[in-house]
């Protein structure tokens, strides 16, 4: 039943290695994992490097495979980095993730708070890095309540080079507020990353507030076990009232005491079919919008 419901699926959000953090596969035991599902392909998120490189070369030997690069916007790549999505870009990478451990909304809960159910290896490494004062300040796309010229810049990249615009672990203001720029710049690719994550936390209102403006859900398994914000049951709720149509499915696993990749989209789609929600509304998510995201 769930090869049926991931046939032709990508899983935009998955940690593979090499990596900082340790990983649970590598890119090609994933490729080896997607090609026996049936799906189409994978993204490959790495926090700190551009993965546009190793997709290529995992492309080589898994022709039947569509790994996709990415970029995430925190320091190590130079931050929000027009000149870095632009060779990434040039490189082949189709995802560019706002920042995320290093996105000053998240610092603010990581140090504020500290409250997530188990760390992230991420915050590990974050928790590490301030203790030794390698720390910097955090980064926002906005500066006096409007989107820094670096950020609108980006934007535009995205647009011109038709890439899939993601938010990271923004805050509620910066997500609306890149959303909007987004529309406005003709980008026709906008994911909310994991909007109910412990730091993001949008209500399923505002997430409907967003898709209405062009942007799709992203609801990962990697944020309901372990527990960072949701549970299965408000999960649901929340895709129901913001519509299969405007979400996506990712695992956004690798991390080592987590279920590989594909485990989790499996555990995921059996889940949906058991709690009313039909084939046809689990494969739009699985496949049809990512398929869009990716080849649209």
């Amino acid at each position: 039943m769930y090869a049926e419901l991931l046939e032709g699926a990508y899983d935009l959000h998955v940690h593979t290695g090499p990596d900082v953090n340790e990983r649970k596969l590598d890119d090609l035991e994933m490729a080896e994992r997607v090609q026996r599902l049936g799906m189409k392909g994978f993204g490959i998120k790495s926090h700190y490097f551009c993965t546009a490189e190793r997709a290529r070369l995992v492309k080589k030997l898994y022709p039947d495979v569509n790994p996709i690069g990415a970029i995430a916007l925190n320091y190590p790549t130079g931050g929000i980095n027009p000149m870095a999505v632009e060779m990434a870009a040039r490189d082949g990478a189709k995802i560019v993730w706002m920042p995320t451990f290093d996105a000053a909304n998240e610092l603010r809960y990581l140090l504020a708070q500290n409250s997530y159910e188990e760390l992230p290896p991420w915050a590990k490494v974050q928790l590490e890095l301030n203790q030794q004062g390698k720390t910097q300040a955090g980064l926002s796309v906005l500066e006096d309540g409007k989107l820094t010229a670096a950020a609108q810049e980006v934007v535009e990249i995205v647009a011109q080079r038709d890439l899939i615009l993601a938010t990271g672990h923004l805050g509620k203001e910066e997500i609306y507020h890149l959303v909007r720029a987004a529309r406005e710049h003709g980008v026709k690719k906008v994911v909310v990353t994991h909007p109910t994550f412990s730091s993001v936390s949008l209500s399923k209102e505002e997430q409907k507030e967003l898709v209405q403006l062009g942007a799709y859900m992203e609801q990962c398994f990697g944020v309901i076990t372990p527990t960072y914000g949701v549970d299965w049951e408000q999960l649901y709720e929340m895709i129901r009232y913001v519509g299969p149509e405007h979400t996506i499915l990712s695992s956004d696993l690798g991390q080592v005491n987590n279920p590989f990749p594909d485990e989790g989209m499996i555990t995921f789609v059996t889940n949906l079919l058991n709690n009313g929600f039909g084939k046809e509304e689990i494969k739009q998510m699985t496949a049809t919008n990512t398929t869009f995201l990716v080849e649209g």
